[in-house]
Formats: structure tokens, sequence, C-alpha cells
């Protein structure tokens, strides 16, 4: 019997979700639309409980609900204005991330089609 392996597991673990996140951040630092969401002036406490919702979603450690409780997505990004041109910038940062991971196409799509369904699904105004 074959073993099962996760998503988690079958991109490279931890370290690809640290490569990936990392990336996507380094594009919110510099994007006017976004920064704004973040009122931190290091995005280091953002860029860990992604990484760590991220992981825990695809199949690693549950340390995201252990440190933080049941992610609520919508309702953590309710207090800010979430627009289409919001989500367009989210999606861009995050397709520059996920390009640069060079993952085989069946898994890239499988993350591409999550990050795409959970951008609209944070939009909280509409044009």
């Amino acid at each position: 019997m074959a073993e099962q392996v996760t998503f988690y597991e079958a991109v490279g673990g931890e370290d690809t979700f640290r490569k990936l996140v990392h990336r996507f951040y380094l594009g919110v630092a510099d994007d006017p639309a976004l920064r704004a969401m973040y009122p931190e002036e290091d995005l280091g406490p953002a860029e860990e409980r992604l990484f760590l919702f991220l992981v825990q979603y695809w199949g690693g450690p549950n340390t995201y609900s252990q440190e933080r409780g049941h992610p609520r997505l919508r309702m953590r990004h309710a207090p800010f204005v979430i627009g289409e041109a919001e989500r367009d910038a989210w999606l861009r940062h995050m397709r520059d991330a996920v390009n640069e991971l060079n993952l085989p196409e069946r898994l890239e799509k499988m993350l591409w089609d999550y990050f795409t369904m959970a951008a609209r699904s944070m939009v909280n105004a509409p044009s």
C-alpha cells in the first residue's frame, strides 16, 4: 500500500513555505496598497503568521492553531478595506512568490487555485 504524502511534504515542507512567504512579503513591503494593511513597522510578525497558517493548512504542524486558535480568516481581515485593487495586488505578489518555487505543474496549480479562492473570499469592499 502506498504511503500518503501531504501537500506540505510533497512541495518540500517548511523550507518551501518559508521561501514562498518571505518572497511574498518582499513585494508587500514596497506596495502602498497592501502596506497600509500592516500596522506593524516590521512585517516579520505578519510573515510568521502567514507562514504558520499555510504550513498548517497544507498538512504540516498545527502550530498556528496552538498559538492563535482557529484561523477565522474573514474575521481577522474584516478591519481592513479589501477591494479588487487590494486583492489583485495581493495576488500579483503571491504569483511572483509561487513562480519562484518552480513546483511541478500539478502542485503549483493546487497552490494557486487555493490562493485565488482565498483572495476572492477576503474582498469586503466590492467595487
